[in-house]
């Protein structure tokens, strides 16, 4: 069985090659990119590091770009933003895109940054239901609410045109809906010398899961983003989900990912606790391709001994999956 891929995130606590090296040398395979927050010419200084620090080990480092898709966010703040429980902020406090704007109904829940920050909007603006600080360019999300956008941004469509040029081994589409999302995305990697790029399609909303089938043909790799897909339904119905997509990919002989949170914990401490261990181990035993954490590396304390988590308990859990057989 081929062994499972470890991916981190590229990002300020992993711009120098030094520990990019040392994150390679820990068993990464690859890096992500999340060009909802950069260009490619803008994480120039990234793309060279890994260079660098791939050259250094004398092995190959893979570059997955992470387009914004459909994916709606809050605008650029002048600073991050506190949000205390229970305040009621007005409506125009928030850069929201104007689609959510259009979309918010008295009683409609807004879920901010993957869900750490919870909304509702009331008659005179929005109550905060759960706080904390909100940064610029977070992920904006009304459950229960479908906003058509396109499949592709005119900077994803941008980003696909120079895709090749940059070293891209791989695009990550998010928030797929449809097949016509990845053949859109397809179509245009084609139509500019990407055909050796792989698509991956991250599953992270209702529509994902409804049309999991009809993706699966026209993907490289399905992607377990949990994210979101945590923000499209009650957290205790997400692990059956994960356990269903991946018996989907399983039985039609597709490669999985999984991702997000994975060693949250690590972003703030150097050892992770005992559940994120256990996660990992039996996402491998599902059979997923590759893992992948995010946060951890691009801007956590310990992007270095993340890495070496992640991939010893792979190791671990592929040791053990082999001695079953």
């Amino acid at each position: 069985m081929r062994k499972v891929r470890i991916y981190g995130t590229l990002g300020p606590a992993c711009g120098d090659p030094n520990i990019l090296e040392r994150m390679l040398r820990e068993g990464m395979d690859g890096v992500r990119l999340n060009l909802s927050h950069s260009s490619l010419e803008e994480a120039g200084g990234l793309l060279h590091a890994c260079r660098a620090a791939a050259e250094a080990c004398g092995v190959p480092c893979e570059l997955l770009i992470d387009m914004q898709g459909p994916e709606l966010r809050i605008g650029a703040l002048k600073d991050p933003l506190p949000l205390r429980a229970g305040e009621l902020l007005a409506a125009d406090v928030l850069p929201f895109p104007k689609a959510v704007r259009e979309a918010l109904s008295i009683g409609q829940e807004v879920l901010l940054d993957d869900g750490k920050l919870l909304l509702r909007a009331e008659s005179g603006g929005l109550r905060v239901v759960r706080g904390g600080v909100l940064e610029s360019r977070k992920s904006v999300a009304l459950p229960g609410i479908a906003i058509p956008t396109p499949a592709m941004t005119e900077a994803d469509r941008e980003h696909i045109r120079k895709a090749a040029a940059f070293g891209v081994t791989a695009v990550m589409q998010p928030f797929v809906r449809s097949a016509e999302d990845l053949l859109a995305v397809r179509s245009a990697l084609d139509r500019a010398g990407g055909r050796e790029i792989r698509l991956l399609a991250k599953v992270e909303n209702a529509a994902g899961i409804a049309h999991l089938n009809e993706l699966i043909p026209h993907c490289d790799e399905i992607v377990i983003a949990r994210g979101d897909l945590g923000n499209a339904m009650p957290l205790w119905e997400l692990p059956a989900a994960q356990k269903r997509i991946a018996a989907a990919c399983r039985s039609a002989n597709r490669d999985f990912m999984v991702v997000t949170q994975m060693l949250d914990s690590m972003m703030r401490r150097a050892v992770p606790t005992r559940a994120e261990v256990s996660d990992i181990f039996n996402a491998v035993l599902d059979g997923a391709a590759s893992v992948m954490v995010t946060g951890e590396t691009a801007s956590g304390d310990y992007p270095i001994e993340a890495i070496r988590y992640l991939n010893k308990t792979v190791r671990e859990a592929e040791a053990y999956r082999s001695s079953l057989s």
